[in-house]
């Protein structure tokens, strides 16, 4: 099977294990911003985006390590080496973290013994559930990967439910319910990989290589938890944690680009590292970089027509303010996840040093411009600064990447000319004249949908019927 059918073929078996669970946790979207106020959901939103800059300090990116040398070993007695260097590390980082925060939390906080308690187990779960999937990848598991996050997906979504609505323990409870189900899903997937197996001696050369791989992935992971952080972070300091409640909703449905990409992503670190060395790789590249850079688009531009329709359902008026901010986080995304796409030839390279380098430049300029903004424009600086970081990242990850391969690019004018329609149409209730006849908003968005869809589907087409080819092929041997 060469590379691009095998990408596909995991990029499918990611996503049916995420998407339907993934699916059901936006269907929920009524229950949480019914049950939950925006400062309830800002606060649990802090505390998940803290976790995220939290577990690369803690664990180095070990897992990340292990995953990329776990694709060039070659026997089991290399990949014993490999995760027990990882396990040895991650366990001594974990246990100086449990101490550390409990003892500066205890201090300098005025939170209770179980929230901090709750807090830390947070952290600690997160930690588990990516060592056990760069596990799953990296031992080339890749069904069982999809496996463990259906089971996490569904259990996350019980349990979501039990403490909203049983318990009614508001954040403190989202974060138990996370917390359960990452850790009931990671030692399912040690059990069944049956990592003791693995556990081996410290190899003081092996450790410092694994090391000198990750180091430079954790500024990079730190700097866009940095770019996300700095704006809650400031937003709750500046403004109100009701405010954070607002922008954290209205990044839930952007999100959903994260989420599609995130399927492809995770297929892709692989096949960029195993076509690195092959001598057609220019022109897998751009293949694979053109139908990426078009179904992001294509996506982009759907969710935001969509909007219109969607948000009313799904989200309680009291959020009705976070409508206004999606487009700007959409459009950022986009950016974020192109620059992902290149992340992605730098770590087949073993180039990380570049992935840090990019997001820290972003990530000081998002910090820059909150501090300075915040105050004065609120939510709208948030979206911007993180727009303008994302942007920065990608032209620079964009300028760096021809050392080692020259992407060609799409045409631009006709896709930019598409997205200044829909966003016209999107906000056309909020022009005057037009916003006070709702026959005339509805039409315009309706037409706006329909454009989107039409657009997408002619742009992918190419893709799209590859896609259906191979799932008609299938059938047909089945």
């Amino acid at each position: 099977m060469n590379q691009k059918k095998q990408l596909m073929k995991n990029t499918i078996i990611i996503a049916i294990g995420k998407l339907s669970t993934q699916i059901i946790s936006y269907l929920l979207l009524p229950l949480y911003t019914a049950k939950l106020t925006p400062s309830e959901y800002g606060e649990y939103d802090f505390v998940c985006t803290l976790s995220l800059f939290l577990c690369p300090i803690i664990t180095l990116l070990m897992e990340e390590s292990m995953f990329r040398y776990l694709i060039d070993a070659e026997s089991k007695s290399q990949r014993k080496k490999i995760i027990s260097q990882t396990i040895i590390y991650t366990l001594g980082g974990t246990v100086l973290f449990t101490i550390l925060s409990a003892f500066i939390m205890g201090i300098w906080t005025d939170y209770s013994a179980a929230y901090i308690t709750a807090i830390i187990t947070f952290v600690i779960s997160n930690i588990l559930i990516g060592l056990s999937n760069a596990l799953a990848r990296g031992l080339g598991k890749i069904k069982l990967y999809s496996i463990s996050n259906f089971i996490l997906g569904i259990s996350t979504i019980i349990l979501n439910i039990v403490f909203i609505l049983g318990i009614k323990a508001g954040a403190e409870g989202l974060l138990w319910a996370n917390t359960i189900a990452n850790t009931f899903t990671a030692i399912v997937i040690f059990a069944i990989l049956k990592l003791p197996a693995y556990f081996g001696k410290l190899d003081k050369t092996l450790m410092v290589d694994m090391i000198k791989y990750s180091v430079p992935l954790v500024p990079n992971s730190i700097s866009w938890s940095i770019i996300n952080m700095s704006d809650r972070l400031i937003l709750t300091q500046m403004v109100s944690s009701a405010a954070n409640g607002i922008y954290a909703m209205a990044s839930k449905f952007p999100n959903i680009i994260n989420v599609l990409y995130g399927y492809f992503y995770t297929a892709w670190k692989e096949s960029a590292a195993k076509i690195v060395k092959q001598q057609n790789k220019n022109e897998y590249y751009n293949s694979i970089y053109h139908d990426a850079k078009r179904f992001l688009y294509a996506v982009t531009i759907c969710l935001i027509a969509v909007m219109p329709f969607a948000f009313p359902i799904f989200i309680n008026k009291t959020y009705n303010e976070a409508y206004i901010y999606i487009p700007i986080i959409m459009i950022a995304t986009y950016y974020s996840n192109l620059s992902s796409f290149y992340g992605g030839i730098f770590s087949a390279y073993k180039d990380t040093k570049i992935m840090g380098t990019t997001t820290i430049v972003a990530a000081i300029i998002n910090l820059i411009i909150d501090l300075a903004l915040v105050k004065h424009f609120e939510i709208y600086a948030a979206c911007f600064s993180t727009l303008i970081a994302n942007l920065i990242a990608y032209f620079y990850r964009k300028k760096k990447l021809k050392k080692y391969i020259k992407l060609r690019e799409l045409k631009w004018k006709g896709p930019m000319l598409f997205l200044s329609i829909i966003l016209l149409a999107y906000y056309a209730k909020y022009i005057p004249g037009i916003s006070e006849n709702v026959i005339a908003i509805w039409s315009i968005n309706v037409i706006s949908l329909i454009i989107a869809i039409l657009y997408s589907l002619a742009n992918n087409w190419k893709f799209i019927s590859s896609i259906l080819g191979a799932i008609k092929g299938k059938l047909k041997r089945s």
